[in-house]
């Protein structure tokens, strides 16, 4: 294990670390199964004298991020708007789509960012948000804070984790990725009990 650490380490000081994370976050934000977030955390976990420089990573994390986001919505606005174009008036495709239209144009930003932090959700939503047809201005804007933020709040919890266990780093990467899983389980509650909330509302 120290073997493969050592080695790890060492692969860290290559500038091309910055473009495995570019990549790897590109690809992650319309192809959620690749680990981008694990491996920008191990990265920073891993990172000593100053290599790799942990403000570029961040840099190299957010814009991969952009770039992907960028092409989901690509893929949503070329295929999904020609598909609820299509459909007929009175078909739930249809409804869904004037539905998830009048979502991100009254809440695009805050529902952009928040999903950023949710496996899987982040392409849902820039997806749809290309389906619709939402503005590319400010698709842009609300896309680089929330990559940002994101960008940061990896970084962060590597550094706890590589501070928590600075001679156990096995055990600082586990504990930055299991934070990351308990944030999101924590929001997905959040949103679930605020869902729930709605409805009784509207029931009432």
């Amino acid at each position: 294990m120290e073997a493969a650490l050592d080695l790890l380490r060492h692969t860290l000081t290559s500038p091309w670390v910055y473009l495995l994370l570019f990549g790897l976050t590109a690809i992650d934000a319309f192809f959620p199964l690749v680990p981008a977030e694990a491996a920008v955390i191990t990265v920073t976990v891993l990172a000593t004298g100053g290599e790799p420089n942990l403000v570029v990573v961040i840099v190299a994390t957010m814009l991969g991020a952009v770039l992907g986001d960028h092409v989901s919505y690509a893929i949503g606005r070329g295929g999904g708007s020609r598909r609820l174009d299509r459909s007929p008036e009175d078909s739930r495709r249809r409804a869904g789509g004037q539905w998830a239209r009048r979502a991100v144009c009254r809440h695009g930003g805050v529902i952009l960012t928040s999903a950023r932090y949710l496996p899987g959700g982040r392409t849902a939503v820039t997806l749809t948000m290309g389906a619709v047809r939402y503005p590319l201005r400010p698709f842009l804007l609300y896309d680089l804070i929330g990559a940002g933020t994101w960008a940061l709040y990896c970084v962060l919890l590597g550094i706890f984790g590589g501070l928590a266990f600075e001679r156990e780093p096995i055990y600082g990467i586990l504990a930055g990725i299991g934070l990351s899983i308990a944030v999101t389980l924590l929001v997905q509650l959040v949103r679930g009990l605020r869902r729930r909330a709605h409805r009784r509302a509207a029931r009432r």
